[in-house]
């Protein structure tokens, strides 16, 4: 079994690109110790495979952030993954989230689909939240703003999300019966096929008939870009005064900074607060929490 990979693969008679992404230990990693119900749990995954498939479509060194808000009871998800194959999501709710299509979890509300490299221009598309689930959301999305047919299929349980995305290369657009032959071929795969079965195994049972080129799977993980040192920039961008004011009200206790992605804790006292005022000097980092 491919455990928390991405495996890209091309039929190419059909102009088709596709990628498969398994995540395990990744996904275990990105919930723990966080007490999210059973339905933002389910979105959270949803969430995490689409961003993890979409990040994988871009030749780019930089990172990729798929943010679904609205004014519903799950009224925030944001998941970031990057070129290097690393993700990191969060989720937000409020009072009783039942089970249902978009517009009863999420109200009204937008998805945005943000892409920063690391040198160059950031760009960002935003378009109404539309559709009944998050992937059938986000091929609309590639219908407007893409317009680059994408279809996506997502599935999780408690110790996998798992998800496949097929996309009609930009150079064979015309080859549009070689795309429905293929959708359709992917469109019998079921849940328990894309949690349960081997990579190559699956797509050989979908694609038997195809000319199919399987690329080895990349690794992935989860890991968070947080640090000390951006904690340091954000608590300068306040101002000494500010930064003070915020210390006296927590006396004796230090000031903490949380991550909201990894729940990492950064603890500040008064001789760090001093220092990250200093210029050149940042805080010893000796009072980090996990």
């Amino acid at each position: 079994m491919n455990h928390d990979s991405m495996q890209t693969f091309l039929i190419e008679t059909a102009g088709v690109r596709g990628e498969l992404v398994r995540l395990n230990r990744t996904w275990d990693a990105l919930i723990q110790g966080r007490d999210y119900p059973q339905v933002v749990r389910e979105q959270l995954a949803h969430a995490l495979v689409c961003a993890s498939l979409l990040s994988a479509t871009i030749k780019f060194d930089g990172s990729l952030t798929l943010q679904v808000q609205g004014d519903g009871p799950l009224h925030l998800l944001v998941v970031q993954a990057s070129s290097r194959r690393t993700l990191r999501g969060i989720a937000r709710w409020r009072d009783r989230v039942t089970p249902g299509p978009l517009a009863q979890l999420f109200g009204r509300g937008h998805l945005a689909i943000t892409i920063e490299p690391r040198k160059g221009k950031r760009y960002q598309g935003i378009v109404p939240l539309e559709g009944g689930t998050l992937p059938v959301a986000i091929e609309g999305y590639f219908r407007q703003s893409e317009q680059l047919p994408t279809k996506l299929w997502v599935a999780s349980d408690a110790g996998a999300a798992c998800g496949m995305l097929l996309q009609q290369l930009p150079d064979d657009a015309a080859d549009t019966e070689g795309w429905r032959r293929v959708s359709l071929l992917a469109d019998t795969l079921t849940p328990r096929e894309l949690i349960g079965l081997e990579s190559e195994r699956l797509l050989g049972r979908l694609f038997s008939e195809e000319d199919l080129r399987v690329f080895d799977p990349d690794p992935m993980a989860f890991r968070c870009s947080c640090s000390r040192e951006r904690i340091v920039d954000v608590f300068r961008s306040f101002g000494r005064a500010e930064m003070e004011a915020a210390l006296e009200a927590r006396a004796p206790e230090p000031l903490e900074a949380k991550c909201e992605f990894c729940g990492r804790a950064y603890l500040f006292d008064r001789v760090d607060v001093e220092q990250v005022f200093v210029s050149g000097v940042q805080p010893d980092g000796s009072s980090l929490l996990h």
